[in-house]
């Protein structure tokens, strides 16, 4: 049985403490029961080492170059580079060279396209980052407020449980005790009882395996006769 699912009757109340012959007695079966679930669990492990060497060699595994790319990356211990963070930048020095030498190759257009668009990402991002900026100015310290106050009225809550749990497991021992204490007579009766019931049967089978010893002896002499 699971000792999860064990039900172990205590009567701390009732039962005398152990003596340290029995507290010696107690540990020796521990040990030894320790001890024989080690040499168990070592015995299993050789097994599976054994075992596992019969079986087929592992299929070497296969990447993608993509995969392969980022595991050496990560083996150099290089920065991450997936999000182009310059298109969040403001592109406020253009540079003239650019577009002149866009205008003789005859890209100016393509060119001016690609600013614009970041110019719009730019635009975008750094609006929002602004709104959010004065959303968090605005009501920010009353929401790290409202958030504290709701963290401390969760914790008061907890230790309000807490208190209670505790209280319960007061009154619960409590009530275990007295009952042990009003029924702690009776037990013992009825153990003592026990004893002697049980000593009685032994005796009672002790005395009829000599009655049969004697009935059998009996019978042998009558044979011989």
């Amino acid at each position: 049985m699971s000792f999860r699912t064990t039900v172990h009757e205590s009567l701390p109340y009732i039962d005398p403490e152990p003596s340290p012959e029995d507290r010696a007695a107690a540990q020796a079966l521990i040990d030894a029961e320790l001890a024989s679930s080690s040499t168990e669990s070592s015995s299993s492990n050789t097994t599976n080492t054994t075992s596992s060497s019969l079986l087929p060699p592992l299929r070497e595994p296969s990447f993608t170059p993509t995969m392969l790319a980022e595991l050496d990356r990560i083996a150099t211990k290089q920065p991450l580079k997936a999000i182009d963070l310059s298109r969040y930048e403001v592109d406020d020095d253009d540079d003239e060279d650019e577009v002149d030498e866009a205008a003789n190759n005859s890209k100016i257009k393509d060119t001016l396209q690609a600013r614009l668009g970041r110019a719009y990402t730019a635009n975008t991002y750094l609006t929002s980052r602004t709104t959010h900026l004065h959303l968090l100015d605005s009501y920010g310290k009353n929401a790290w407020l409202v958030g504290n106050w709701h963290l401390e009225a969760e914790l008061q809550a907890l230790e309000r449980d807490l208190a209670d749990t505790k209280r319960e497991m007061d009154l619960v021992n409590l009530d275990r005790r007295r009952q042990q204490d009003q029924v702690g007579e009776e037990l013992r009766s009825l153990n003592e009882t026990w004893r002697r019931g049980v000593g009685k049967v032994l005796e009672t089978e002790l005395a009829a395996d000599q009655l049969r010893r004697q009935v059998l002896d009996a019978r042998r002499r009558q044979q011989q006769d």
